[in-house]
């Protein structure tokens, strides 16, 4: 397991912070606004912020015409499917339980590396992974009966893990030779146009003025999720492996459990703090440095 630096721990921080509080934000969203519509809009906003970001530092909006096929694939796993059809189950879903079933990615990723890219685990890493496993089954706890009733909203939600999941491997493993914010860019680009499309399609006859909660969910979304943290997170994809890097962020869902459970009254019980724990066992099996010698 390799050590994290310095700046991916700032960059881990921040992240777990925005993508945490998200989700809470994401549920007022959807109440006031069309889901697709919702998530549009915010990848809209989002996408000028990348752009000027790329002008300031000088950065090539060019992608070598041999690899646009493949930033299609990444686009598709890593953005498209998650953000559609994450969305589409929020609503379907409490914030905190949306959030478990999201945060199930590193179980995807971990079977997947294993199974697809002969990837060999450690000890701990499996111990991590067995941990947040045993969290979310905790978390889930006593929404099994209200779950059975929304089949829809569950698969909606593992499916995108899942797709999450095997894009994180790739995105190590099929390298663009580009910067980091070019292959961001271009990947948010195509996720807006596609949820753009999407959302005129289903979506048109429920078009309106956002009010005053859904402006604050779009700005949210745009400006830190998209604007922020959607580049932190292929930052630390592309340097650290495949189970650390998700690993590492199992701490979102516990915050967007618990800020769900302050700004949105959804109750909490002995599971939720006992899935704390585990939790962060989770991530100390990624962020502790391994014995010399």
């Amino acid at each position: 397991m390799p050590a994290f630096s310095p700046r991916q721990l700032v960059v881990l921080v921040l992240l777990t912070l925005i993508w945490g509080f998200n989700w809470p934000v994401m549920k007022l969203g959807v109440a006031h606004f069309p889901p697709l519509t919702f998530r549009m809009a915010s990848l809209w906003l989002g996408l000028p912020i990348l752009a000027l970001l790329m002008r300031k530092q000088g950065l090539s909006f060019a992608i070598p015409r041999d690899y646009w096929g493949r930033v299609a694939l990444l686009a598709l796993t890593n953005m498209v499917l998650w953000h559609v059809l994450m969305i589409l189950a929020i609503p379907l879903l409490s914030s905190g339980r949306a959030a478990i079933l999201g945060y199930t990615m590193p179980i995807f990723s971990a079977v997947i590396g294993a199974l697809f890219f002969g990837e060999r685990l450690a000890g701990r890493a499996w111990t991590g992974v067995g941990a947040a496993l045993l969290g979310v089954l905790l978390l889930l706890w006593h929404e099994m009966g209200s779950l059975g009733s929304r089949p829809v909203g569950v698969t909606l939600m593992l499916v995108s893990a899942a797709s999450w999941a095997l894009g994180t491997q790739l995105l190590r493993r099929r390298p663009v030779p580009v910067p980091l914010l070019t292959l961001s860019f271009w990947m948010v680009a195509i996720t807006c146009a596609v949820l753009t499309v999407l959302a005129a399609l289903f979506e048109h006859e429920r078009w309106q003025v956002p009010d005053r909660e859904a402006r604050v969910a779009i700005a949210y979304n745009g400006l830190l999720v998209l604007g922020f943290a959607q580049t932190a997170w292929f930052f630390l994809v592309r340097t650290l492996s495949p189970v650390a890097s998700t690993l590492s962020v199992m701490m979102i869902p516990v915050l967007g459990v618990f800020s769900g459970s302050l700004w949105l009254g959804e109750p909490l019980r002995w599971q939720d703090w006992s899935a704390v724990g585990l939790m962060v066992l989770s991530i100390a099996s990624v962020l502790w440095p391994a014995r010399k010698g």
